[in-house]
């Protein structure tokens, strides 16, 4: 399964966040289990991202597109600049993120 079709179905079955605030507060209390970033995030908000994914150790991965096309994949009419896997559901996220990145 390709990590599109992956976040697809995390966001349909399991519980996932979206959006940078939300996912930095998931990294801080350490709730979540992966970070998923767009490519044009602002930099600041990409370091924050980083940073926080780090000292959490968790993983953060770079989405291989635009905020506008993540929320597509999300099944969104808007922009997702960052989304938060908490629980992944019936999908395989944290698994094609590993090999999908």
């Amino acid at each position: 399964m390709d990590l599109e079709r992956s976040i697809r179905l995390a966001v349909d079955s399991g519980k996932v966040t979206l959006g940078s605030q939300r996912s930095l507060e998931h990294a801080r209390r350490g709730d979540a289990r992966l970070v998923i970033m767009a490519q044009n995030v602002p930099a600041d908000v990409a370091d924050d991202l980083k940073q926080f994914c780090s000292l959490s150790d968790l993983r953060l991965v770079q989405f291989n597109g635009t905020s506008m096309q993540l929320g597509t994949v999300c099944g969104k009419p808007f922009p997702v600049s960052a989304l938060c896997v908490i629980e992944p559901g019936d999908s395989d996220i944290l698994d094609a993120a590993t090999s999908g990145a």
